[in-house]
């Protein structure tokens, strides 16, 4: 079982790699290492915690904190969507938080059946699956490479910036694979 002490040293660490801080409300912030360690709890990753998580990580992989709007989200806003990262302007109170819009696609946000993937509809009040459940989408999974600096990542579409150099995702280009990395 992951500890809140553990969550709370690789958020800082995370933060500290990136030039960024945890938020600076101490009871805001051991809410959402709290979140992070009960999704990491119930899915084995550490999920969002003001995301839906399907339990499912190849639905999930953007979400997984630190998420992949997150550097954008920070650069543009001063914080994550969350707000768990802030930049130093937003830490030292220089700087007044506002609403973030959800960069998430639509389609990984809408509610699904943790058991299969598959969107839930309104009339569908339980977590098993059902008869008309169509099945678990797959990611269609593609392979990136950072024009910048050279950093590869296999997931469905690019990083918004890379990770390695910070580079934006207009820097990105498909690389074409013969062998099939769906889930």
């Amino acid at each position: 079982m992951t500890t809140l002490d553990a969550v709370r040293r690789r958020a800082e660490d995370d933060a500290r790699s990136r030039g960024y801080y945890l938020h600076p409300d101490p009871k805001f912030l051991n809410d959402l290492l709290e979140g992070l360690r009960k999704n990491e709890e119930r899915y084995g990753y550490p999920s969002c915690p003001c995301r839906l998580a399907t339990g499912r990580f190849e639905q999930d992989r953007d979400i997984v904190c630190p998420c992949d709007y997150r550097d954008i989200d920070v650069e543009e806003y001063g914080c994550c969507y969350c707000a768990l990262y802030v930049r130093r302007d937003v830490f030292e109170g220089k700087t007044e938080l506002g609403p973030i819009p959800e960069r998430r696609p639509p389609e990984k946000q809408e509610p699904v059946h943790r058991m299969t993937g598959t969107p839930r509809t309104s009339s569908q009040s339980s977590l098993v699956p059902t008869a008309t459940d169509a099945g678990v989408p797959k990611a269609r999974m593609k392979m990136w490479y950072c024009r910048q600096c050279g950093y590869v990542a296999f997931r469905e579409n690019p990083p918004y910036v890379c990770p390695i150099c910070k580079a934006k995702r207009e820097m990105f280009a498909e690389v074409p694979v013969k062998v099939s990395f769906e889930a």
